[in-house]
């Protein structure tokens, strides 16, 4: 028994088969380009390259960033300013090595190169940041210049 019609793209579907449940999805290579459809490795680089998922915050005393990398270790992920203003995430993760034994069931992990590109306001001390990996999640302060009070003189008003 077919859960999805097979003009959606052949994907069936078994009712009693609890690992088979997979829906279709329309935008399934919405975001990918042409050229990267057909070459499936391709594909999950494009993949891997939009997956570093990235938090960023404000505080009063800097700007946080937070980046999950699950399985990466920190000599495997680079942290840079460019232009005094572009801070910039890059890393790869590393293919799993293929054994022509093993009989792969699901591949969902993502491996490839991901860059994430983040232009920093006026107030970023580019000089001071601070990056830490623990956990899989890699944290980037960069401290906030000290906002200047603006100076107010009183003026006398005469008559």
């Amino acid at each position: 028994m077919s859960l999805i019609p097979s003009i959606f793209g052949g994907r069936r579907s078994n009712a009693f088969d609890p690992f088979s449940q997979d829906l279709w999805d329309p935008f399934e290579g919405f975001f990918t380009p042409t050229s990267a459809l057909a070459n499936a490795s391709t594909a999950r680089d494009v993949a891997a390259f939009t997956n570093a998922r990235v938090d960023w915050k404000e505080t009063p005393e800097a700007h946080v960033f937070k980046a999950d990398l699950p399985g990466l270790k920190k000599e495997e992920v680079k942290v840079e300013v460019e232009d005094k203003n572009i801070l910039q995430i890059s890393g790869e993760r590393s293919k799993e090595n293929e054994e022509k034994n093993d009989k792969w069931h699901r591949v969902e992990r993502t491996s490839g190169k991901f860059v994430r590109r983040f232009r920093l306001p006026e107030n970023a001390k580019v000089d001071d940041v601070n990056a830490t990996m623990e956990n899989g999640v890699l944290t980037i302060t960069v401290p906030k210049t000290p906002q200047k009070k603006p100076e107010v003189k009183s003026i006398d008003i005469s008559g």
